[in-house]
């Protein structure tokens, strides 16, 4: 056959490749992916280029020391694989189809690559046969998602830098350089061992060409060894999970060895049948051989015997085409196979689909082979239509197979079909769907990896974090306590060593986090955290999460010192430079807090929390050149989640700071849509609408800020404002007041405008008796007084029988503030106005400021309002119920009709009437009245407040996330 039509046999190859995997684009990212992608921080732009090749495949340091018998990294080292992990990154981010278009591509160029190697000694058509089932094989679905796998094989003499299995493609070359290139037959070779042992001598026909590339191969092979060796700080990977997922490699002889010899059964079938594909199969997947009657090691013995019946047709064969080819497939499919196989050396899996990828091609020659001998038979015909069922077959349970890679819930469900046995899948089953919320059904699946694999660490830390999420803060308790009870215990008197998996010490910290929820616990908690980190010095997540109770407890200093301790660990941690950022707020250095959070941002660019709390930081500064900065770091924060509110929020505060108020009015609008009971975003927009003289726009907002917050001081006393001076309410108006002196009874603000109210209402004698109690309780604040003469003075005037009688009701005095039986109905359901429902959200804390006196008196509410500017807040303030320092004054009898408005002076704080007006009725009150005016200030709210810090919390108590520990083969379980 001809160059053109070899031509167009690779172009099918490679559209089959093509086409068979072109619905895994849409997979995200699943498993594995979690660990090495997005948690990964050797991939992103800021950290330095030589990490790649300092750190194993999950970004942990290679010659990271044992601690305590814990073993920190796991030894894989794929720098090549990172590195290209990395590009992805700095093109597309973590946007999986970048990630799968490559891997896709690469699987094409290795399809395109074994096309080539096969002709070299295969027939054209049996070449394409091979080729074809290799592109299409469903084994490799899962290797297609593993570029470190599909790079050693594209690659031969960097193999050994994209994964462990590389280092048998120097076998396969060594193979190679004997049988081909050197034409060596494989019966020469016994015949030579045969005469040697016979004390006989016969040389092989060698060419010093050959001996020369051969002493190359083996010097790289040996240096890049040694160089493996020195990465890996000459130790060998030790798995601290054996005992679960690889429980043969813990079993006594002979149970061991039957076991790990019927492996090879198993892979071998894969290849043969791949109907029953499992992306996990530890644990109990495959049960433990434990007696020679076992049935099982029939097949093991088929195995073996084809394998060796293949090898003596090598040698025996006086065909040396057929030699070459058999030698070479079954170099290519055992060689490879090697590493995996736990003959030599345990590994931390029983079996994996994914290291079969490359055996997979001498599988695939020993087909076409077969197929072109079957060929040249009578049974062509049958032959072809049962090759082509085979590759259609392949093709659709490939393509099919794909779709259970589409995200985490579907591959492990679909393990689930094929292995109920193994605890992990259903603790990944569970993780996914508690990623999804479903917390319910993730305890199910929790509950069953629980009966599968009863003393599982990790599956009773899922069920004690699960409980946790739905509030069943003792189921939790007792599920955290059971875990930890299956732990190693210390032996009295007694010296021994005990491996601990990193992720169990997660039960200290799941545990600690849970009593720390109870502030009397506290100490307990402290305790559980010290005792992780003795276990691991560089348990990182337990000194953050200790930090923060140290916090609680007011021993700031100390929690400095445990981050910075934890910093000598993980440098490089942004979470700890965060967390230190916010002891230093807590510590009043504000300073040295937007050093740190910047230092944050400087090892992630990307750390919400760090991005968030510094634009605050940069905003309350008040520097024009540092808002733009917050602001840059706000959208930033916007574009990657349009759905937070407190974005939107500050985004807000920045536009008041640039007294663009009308910016400043779409921000908070956003954040009330996406958090309608957002306490400070609902009084700050009301607030800004009253400013602009909007005031019954303000008012729904005002009702649904008391609905969801019905202790809202500000609120009530804004509400109240707009219900006497536009809505003309006094009852509602009332109500609100009553409410503020309910929460607390020497509110002088809200007495004083109660008492307003009582004046609008013509009950002198109630507003006198308001008046003297508000005197009494505020002897200093001389409007009072001067309020109290002018109301005496007018009851004065007043014939006996004019005068009301009614006592005053100082109920909320007797009550206290705690008895809170107000209605808040009342007030929200007044009118009509702002009544619509809605469900709460995440807390949000406003920051306190001083509210201050009201020295608001008898204002008319049928005047608009005026305002001021303040300089401290850089945004607009609000007086309710004008005080006689500011235009419209308050009259309690009708008006003449040549009163005139007086003006309205925005530049002054301190307003005068011109004129005090008389009325024929002879009740009228002072007008030029000098008191200081005390406005309601605009809520900042603050992610880092004074009360409670938005610090990082560990991961491990809200989610099946580890945090900045890195999951390895063993996620998820």
């Amino acid at each position: 056959m001809g160059v053109p039509a070899r031509g167009a046999l690779a172009a099918i190859v490679a559209i089959s490749a093509f086409a068979v995997y072109l619905n895994s684009l849409n997979c995200g990212f699943v498993f594995d992916d979690i660990s090495a992608i997005k948690d990964n921080r050797d991939l992103r732009p800021h950290t330095p280029l030589k990490n790649v090749f300092y750190n194993d495949f999950w970004g942990t340091p290679m010659h990271k020391k044992k601690l305590y018998n814990l073993e920190q990294s796991h030894k894989s080292y794929r720098p090549l694989c990172v590195l290209t992990f990395r590009w992805n990154y700095l093109i597309h981010q973590l946007d999986p189809m970048g990630y799968h278009l490559l891997n896709v591509i690469l699987h094409i160029g290795v399809c395109l690559l074994y096309f080539r190697t096969c002709l070299m000694f295969l027939s054209d058509s049996a070449t394409f046969v091979s080729s074809l089932l290799f592109a299409v094989h469903p084994i490799h679905t899962e290797a297609v998602r593993w570029k470190s796998l599909i790079l050693s094989m594209f690659f031969v003499f960097t193999a050994m830098l994209c994964k462990e299995q590389g280092i048998t493609a120097t076998a396969v070359c060594v193979f190679y350089e004997i049988f081909v290139i050197q034409k060596i037959r494989a019966v020469d070779i016994f015949l030579t061992l045969k005469a040697a042992f016979g004390g006989k001598k016969i040389s092989l026909t060698w060419s010093s060409e050959g001996t020369k590339r051969l002493t190359v191969l083996t010097l790289v092979t040996f240096s890049l060894l040694i160089l493996r060796l020195h990465v890996m700080g000459s130790k060998l990977p030790v798995f601290t999970r054996y005992l679960f997922d690889n429980p043969a490699s813990v079993a006594p002889t002979p149970i061991r060895q039957l076991t790990y010899n019927y492996l090879a059964a198993v892979n071998l079938r894969l290849l043969f049948l791949p109907s029953d594909l499992c992306c996990d199969w530890t644990m109990g997947t495959i049960p433990l051989i434990e007696s020679f009657s076992d049935p099982r090691n029939l097949a093991t013995i088929a195995t073996h015997t084809t394998i060796l019946g293949l090898l003596i047709t090598a040698i025996l064969t006086p065909n040396r085409q057929t030699s070459i080819i058999l030698i070479m497939s079954l170099a290519m499919m055992v060689l490879p196979f090697l590493p995996a196989s736990n003959l030599f050396f345990p590994v931390g899996f029983v079996i994996a689909e994914r290291v079969l990828y490359a055996p997979s091609m001498g599988f695939c020659m020993l087909i076409g082979y077969g197929w072109s001998i079957l060929c040249d038979k009578k049974f062509k015909k049958l032959t072809l239509f049962l090759l082509i069922t085979l590759l259609a077959a392949h093709t659709t349970k490939t393509f099919m197979r794909n779709y259970d890679w589409l995200d985490e819930y579907s591959i492990f469900m679909s393990g689930l079909k094929v292995n109920d046995r193994n605890a992990k899948l259903f603790n990944n089953v569970g993780h996914a769907l508690e990623s999804q919320g479903k917390f319910k059904e993730a305890l199910n699946f929790f509950n069953m990896a629980v009966q599968v694999q009863g003393d599982d660490i990790g599956a009773h830390i899922n069920v004690g974090r699960t409980y946790n999420h739905l509030k069943m803060f003792k189921e939790a308790e007792d599920a955290y306590l059971k875990a930890k009870s299956l732990l190693p215990k210390a032996k009295p008197g007694e010296s021994y060593q005990a491996r601990i998996a990193p992720n169990h010490l997660n039960v200290f910290v799941n545990l600690a986090n849970l009593i720390a929820k109870n502030a009397t616990r506290l100490e307990e908690a402290d305790l559980l955290y010290r005792q992780a980190i003795s276990m691991r010095a560089d348990y990182t997540q337990a000194y953050i999460n200790r930090g923060d109770v140290l916090i609680k407890l007011n021993r700031t200093k100390e929690a400095q010192e445990v981050y910075e301790r934890a910093l000598f660990y993980d440098s490089n941690n942004p979470d700890i430079y965060y967390n230190l950022g916010v002891v230093f707020l807590e510590q009043g250095k504000a300073s040295q807090a937007l050093a740190y959070l910047d230092k944050a941002l400087e090892f992630d660019p990307e750390h919400e929390q760090a991005l968030l709390n510094s634009a605050i930081l940069l905003q309350e500064l008040g520097r024009a050149e540092l808002r733009k900065v917050a602001r840059e770091r706000l959208l930033k924060l916007l574009r990657k989640d349009s759905n937070n509110e407190r974005v939107h929020f500050n985004l807000g505060m920045l536009a008041m700071d640039d007294h663009d108020s009308g910016s400043a009015e779409r921000w908070f609008r956003n954040a009330v849509a996406l958090k309608e009971d957002f306490r400070s975003a609902l009084f700050n927009l009301a607030l800004l609408l009253a400013d602009e003289q909007r005031p019954l726009e303000a008012a729904p907002f005002l009702n649904q800020l008391v609905r969801f917050h019905p202790d809202h001081v500000k609120g009530l006393i804004l509400l109240g404002d707009i219900y006497i001076n536009n809505i003309k309410d006094l009852d509602a108006a009332e109500n609100c007041y009553r409410r503020i002196l309910q929460l607390d009874p020497t509110n002088i603000q809200g007495l004083h405008n109660l008492c307003v109210v009582m004046v609008e209402r013509g009950k002198l004698g109630l507003a006198a008796q308001c008046l003297e109690r508000a005197a009494a309780l505020a002897p200093h604040q001389d409007y009072v007084h001067r309020h109290l003469a002018i109301v005496k003075a007018r009851i004065s005037r007043l014939s006996p029988e004019q005068r009301d009688t009614e006592v005053f009701d100082d109920s909320f005095w007797q009550n206290g503030p705690k008895e809170r039986n107000f209605n808040m109905g009342d007030i929200s359901n007044s009118n009509g106005i702002g009544s619509t429902s809605g469900t709460s959200g995440l807390n949000n804390m406003e920051n306190s400021q001083f509210l201050g006196k009201t020295d608001s008196v008898f204002s008319n509410h049928h005047n608009h309002i005026s305002h001021k500017r303040s300089n401290t807040d850089s945004t607009n303030h609000m007086v309710h119920l004008k005080s006689s320092s500011k235009p419209a004054r308050v009259t309690l009898t009708e008006m003449k009709p040549e009163v005139k408005n007086t003006h309205i002076d925005h530049d002054k704080s301190n307003t005068n009437l011109n004129n005090q007006q008389d009325y024929s009725s002879g009740n009228f009150f002072s007008k030029n009245m000098n008191s200081d005016a005390t406005e309601l200030t605009i809520d900042r709210e603050r992610a880092i407040n004074s009360e409670k810090f938005d610090r990082t919390a560990s991961a491990f108590s809200t989610s099946g996330k580890h945090g900045t520990i890195r999951r390895k083969d063993t996620a998820l379980s």
